[in-house]
């Protein structure tokens, strides 16, 4: 049985401020393209029978630059719907709210089209996706690729390990990373976590880009 290989995209101008982003389809800044780009190597290493990637931008093109190019928009991949917190960081919001949690109190409504999303109801789009893999894995070898958004794959993280969705609070994810999924004795485990190139090959890595350019 292979693993759940989880993909957060690469850096946007709204993560590296911390404003919330989820239906806003951003692009990834010229350092996110390249931590996607690094990930290739990564994943070269790994067998993926079946790629699913969330429909924004900023994770289709992640994907792409990772190498993982049959892959499947699924929509239930995106991320939290922040409703009227879109675009809005937690500090703003606490001026307001102090005290807010957004995976204890979820979010306030925004547009009609964007109602906001509470914990509960995100957990429950994770379990769905988590069905589709986990069937996957069941009838292959090859692992599963999800490439998605921060808060929603913590989420998923918590509901594969049998915990409740507030629970993704536990594990802090950065952009442009790998972290993976699997089993010890049967038991569904955090295998890898955040892994990444560090800065400075990343740095040589976007160098040799521009010299081939």
């Amino acid at each position: 049985m292979g693993e759940l290989i989880l993909v957060r995209h690469g850096e946007t101008t709204w993560s590296l401020s911390g404003q919330h982003t989820s239906y806003t389809d951003l692009p990834m800044t010229e350092r996110g393209e390249n931590q996607a780009r690094s990930l290739a190597p990564l994943l070269r290493e790994r067998r993926v029978g079946l790629t699913l990637v969330s429909p924004m931008t900023r994770a289709r093109r992640t994907a792409e630059l990772a190498g993982l190019d049959a892959f499947r928009v699924t929509p239930d991949l995106r991320e939290w719907n922040y409703g009227g917190y879109e675009g809005v960081a937690t500090a703003e919001i606490h001026r307001t709210r102090p005290g807010w949690d957004l995976w204890t109190d979820g979010v306030v409504p925004g547009p009609a089209s964007q109602p906001g999303e509470s914990p509960a109801e995100v957990g429950h789009r994770a379990d769905r996706v988590l069905t589709e893999a986990l069937e996957a894995l069941d009838s292959s070898d090859e692992d599963v690729a999800l490439v998605s958004h921060a808060h929603f794959l913590r989420v998923l993280t918590a509901r594969y390990l049998g915990l409740a969705p507030a629970a993704g609070a536990l594990f802090l994810l950065a952009t442009g990373t790998l972290s993976r999924l699997g089993t010890e004795h049967g038991r569904p485990v955090v295998t890898a976590w955040n892994l990444a190139l560090p800065e400075g090959l990343l740095r040589a890595t976007a160098r040799e880009k521009e010299n081939v350019a």
